[in-house]
Formats: structure tokens, C-alpha cells, sequence
């Protein structure tokens, strides 16, 4: 009887001491491929520096998080709707200016069936060929404070 529980207890053993030799197979290679290219630098430095480089790259990406917000807020307040019998408002107008207010806008007008874009330029805040709808003036108003 007392073989048999050594014996049993041998086998438990040798799966276990596999197991472990497994895993440790397995983390020693991930260890070797992140380290590989580590010639000039510790892997400690090199730690270090991707983790910094994250804490830059999380403070970059709750800045663009937060203009995006503010953009969103910012276009639904442009949008309109053009055909009062229809829709609501999908519809928007854009200007694109440099810092002579001169440019295009661009409108797109959402109805039903369709959304058609339309681009006019602009030369010193005024119309080139066309004149502007109340909206895209709103939007070169807007364009010139940014």
C-alpha cells in the first residue's frame, strides 16, 4: 500500500515539476523576444522610457478627447435644416479660411431623398461668385474669430 502512494504521489509530482517547466519554457522565450534588440540598453531604461512615453501619449489623448467634445458641442450648434416641410437638422455649412478670411465653404444639404455638397469661395470674408445663405455667413462669422 505504501508504494502505491509514493508511487502515485511521484507521478503527481512529475506532471507538476512538466507543468512548471512548460511555463517556464514560455515565459523565458516572451523574455528573450522582448529583449533580443536590448544590446545598448537595460531592459530596466528601456521600461522606463515606454512607460513615460505612455504617460505622454494618455495626456495627448485626453486633450484630443477633450477639443473633440468641444467640436461636437460646436457642430450641432451649425446645423440646420433647409426645407421646413421635411427633415430635421442634418444639414450644415462649413468654411475653411485662412488668415485673410479667404478660403471655401462647404454646405451640405440633407432633404429626404438626397444630401447634395456645395462649395463657395470666399475672398476676404466675401462671396466670389454666389452670394451666401444666412447659415454660411454664420459659419465664416465663425470661421474668422477661430
Amino acid at each position: 500500500m505504501v508504494p502505491e502512494i509514493s508511487l502515485v504521489l511521484a507521478l503527481i509530482i512529475l506532471v507538476w515539476l512538466l507543468v512548471l517547466t512548460i511555463l517556464l519554457i514560455r515565459i523565458f522565450t516572451r523574455y528573450y523576444r522582448l529583449t533580443k534588440e536590448a544590446t545598448k540598453e537595460d531592459l530596466g531604461s528601456i521600461l522606463e522610457k515606454l512607460l513615460k512615453e505612455n504617460k505622454i501619449r494618455e495626456k495627448e489623448v485626453k486633450e484630443l478627447l477633450k477639443r473633440l467634445e468641444g467640436t461636437e458641442d460646436e457642430v450641432a450648434g451649425h446645423r440646420f435644416n433647409p426645407f421646413t416641410a421635411t427633415g430635421g437638422n442634418q444639414s450644415f455649412a462649413l468654411a475653411v479660411l485662412d488668415g485673410n478670411g479667404s478660403g471655401v465653404v462647404i454646405s451640405g444639404l440633407h432633404s429626404r431623398d438626397s444630401t447634395r455638397l456645395y462649395t463657395k469661395l470666399v475672398e476676404k470674408g466675401k462671396p466670389v461668385k454666389h452670394e451666401f445663405s444666412k447659415e454660411e455667413k454664420e459659419a465664416i462669422t465663425q470661421a474668422q474669430k477661430q
